[in-house]
């Protein structure tokens, strides 16, 4: 086990048990307070450490000052994993409760130890590529039975990770607003496509990953390489507009129904932090080709929900729990699969999960317990069961403007917990 990982390590920074930031996690993010410009900072509880304030103290000179001055985590991330691990290592020390450096420094600890809530947060890399998969079997399936309800898995589901390029420019940080998308959509039963806002507004609960390497354009990445391309990952809220999604998705798939807005967290958490929840996937059947097959734990034993806050209810209510574990295809494969033909990957590109569900479903009967599905298309059955608050007694089919998503993760350690924090967004009318 990597010392850093252990259940029994303490901080001498106070951190409640159910807090996602102990000294086990120590996620990356870019910050800034007041008018100073942004800056990168690790989370640690309920405060963000300050890494230019360490470095300025001499506690981090292994690395030039630059890449912690800088308003996105690229330049650290392109230092490769030896870097990676070693600076998460030495901040670990830095915070361990024996370890008298800053915690017996009053100036420094002033200047480097700020609160959370003092700060602002800001999107956390410099995004080039955006890919967007489509790993959930679970989530395949039962929008395949809304369609296709006798054959409701594509033929090629089951031997590669589908996926499609998506929109880097329109990736968002938590807290940001959602404009209701215009565009086209046509209804079922009418002749001709209108043009207005969608009517049909859902969110996707995904997980995403940040590559932090390059490789040649040309040269494949192997499963037994992903380690070192992948330096971690986020909780993702992929927006789509179902109604106009429909219409324009034949032959090439999702345009302007996905490209206007996705949401990530502020915080990255590291594969290294994430590495005591790794475990072993769900069998691949029928044989998946060599050049996807490892023997590493590649699948993270995630625990996800959504809540839903309306304009009259005075809280979030949670409409859905899920885990990442129950993914079909993993982040090791989504990579090579990516790479196979050579696509050149760079430092910052985002790869999300696709929408992670955990049960089946086919519309009929009785709808499962909300724990399951990772759409309000699934869970409303595309508008057929709407879902009802406890509080208000509304019910939702889709989302409505005012509604605000609330997505959160984490892993249970022993005593602890591993978490990504949350990743929110409110709907606000379109702008014509």
């Amino acid at each position: 086990m990597n010392p850093t990982n252990d259940p029994a390590l303490k901080s001498w920074i106070d951190v409640d048990t159910d807090c996602h930031f102990p000294i086990q996690n120590l996620p990356y993010g870019v910050f800034s307070r007041g008018q100073e410009p942004p800056r990168v900072g690790v989370a640690i509880g309920e405060h963000v450490l300050d890494l230019s304030a360490l470095h300025g103290a001499g506690l981090l000179r292994h690395l030039d000052m630059d890449v912690f001055l800088a308003p996105f985590l690229n330049d650290f991330v392109a230092l490769g994993r030896p870097v990676w691990r070693e600076t998460r290592d030495r901040i670990s020390d830095l915070l361990s409760e024996g370890n008298p450096t800053v915690r017996d420094n009053q100036e420094l600890r002033l200047t480097a130890l700020l609160p959370m809530g003092e700060v602002r947060l800001h999107l956390p890399m410099r995004i080039g590529d955006y890919v967007d998969f489509y790993s959930s079997m679970y989530h395949a399936t039962n929008v395949g039975s809304m369609f296709r309800p006798d054959n409701p898995l594509m033929p090629n589901y089951k031997h590669l990770p589908v996926g499609y390029n998506g929109r880097a420019s329109s990736v968002v940080v938590s807290g940001t607003p959602v404009g209701r998308p215009l565009g086209q959509t046509k209804p079922k039963d009418d002749e001709a496509p209108a043009y207005g806002p969608s009517r049909r507004l859902d969110f996707e609960l995904e997980v995403g990953f940040f590559t932090g390497k390059e490789n040649p354009m040309g040269r494949q990445v192997s499963m037994d390489e992903a380690e070192e391309f992948i330096f971690g990952l986020v909780i993702v809220n992929d927006w789509s507009a179902r109604d106009i999604q429909r219409w324009e998705y034949q032959p090439l798939g999702p345009f302007l129904s996905k490209s206007f807005a996705t949401s990530i967290s502020p915080w990255v958490v590291t594969l290294d932090a994430l590495e005591p929840f790794r475990v072993a996937g769900e069998p691949q059947d029928p044989p998946i080709l060599p050049y996807l097959l490892t023997e590493r734990d590649w699948h993270i034993d995630l625990n996800l929900e959504v809540a839903l806050k309306t304009e009259r209810t005075a809280r979030p209510q949670t409409i859905t729990r899920t885990n990442f574990r129950h993914m079909y295809w993993s982040m090791a494969q989504q990579l090579a699969h990516q790479t196979v033909n050579g696509t050149n990957i760079q430092v910052g590109d985002l790869y999300a999960s696709g929408t992670v569900s955990s049960r089946f479903w086919d519309g009929k009967g009785t709808p499962p317990k909300p724990d399951e599905l990772g759409s309000m298309l699934e869970l409303a059955w595309a508008g057929t069961h709407p879902i009802t608050l406890d509080e208000t007694e509304e019910e939702r089919k889709f989302l409505e403007d005012g509604d605000t998503v609330v997505m959160t993760g984490w892993c249970e350690g022993d005593g602890y917990r591993v978490g990504f924090g949350e990743v929110s967004g409110q709907i606000v009318p379109p702008q014509y």
